[in-house]
């Protein structure tokens, strides 16, 4: 948690966003400061390796180190783990959530949200994505 002495003064507005966050580039550092835009404590829930498995999605590092190297960035105040599509609503009403944010490519997906804090979907970053820094690199070093 980042000055949390300053935070406890007044009343904040918690923002929260899920995510894989693996191989960070522009398009994560873009989300979470707009996110973080929004209100005064941007919390970010990591999928954890397991749930990864789960969606059979493969991340080039670990949960830990996805977790270290988002807490490294100044918008982020606190990261949590991600263990099922589930658990969203628990996460809000535990952190006292009053905006989620994602990315409009998952535009209306999280609406059921919408009774228990607001919801934003915000524009991606064009032209970068994981996946395409994944195809990328495959093509330079295939």
């Amino acid at each position: 948690m980042k000055n949390i002495t300053q935070l406890k003064t007044k009343a904040l507005r918690k923002v929260i966003t899920y995510g894989t966050f693996d191989l960070i580039h522009m398009g994560h550092i873009n989300l979470l400061r707009r996110a973080k835009s929004r209100g005064d404590y941007l919390i970010v829930a990591v999928s954890t390796d397991e749930f990864n498995r789960l969606k059979h999605k493969d991340a080039y590092y670990s949960f830990e180190d996805r977790k270290a190297i988002l807490e490294a960035i100044e918008y982020v105040d606190e990261v949590i783990p991600e263990n099922t599509w589930n658990q969203k609503i628990k996460d809000v009403e535990a952190h006292g959530v009053d905006i989620f944010v994602m990315g409009d490519d998952w535009k209306g997906e999280f609406d059921f949200l919408k009774d228990y804090c607001d919801v934003v979907y915000l524009p991606r970053t064009q032209g970068v994505s994981t996946t395409k820094t994944r195809e990328d690199l495959a093509q330079k070093h295939g």
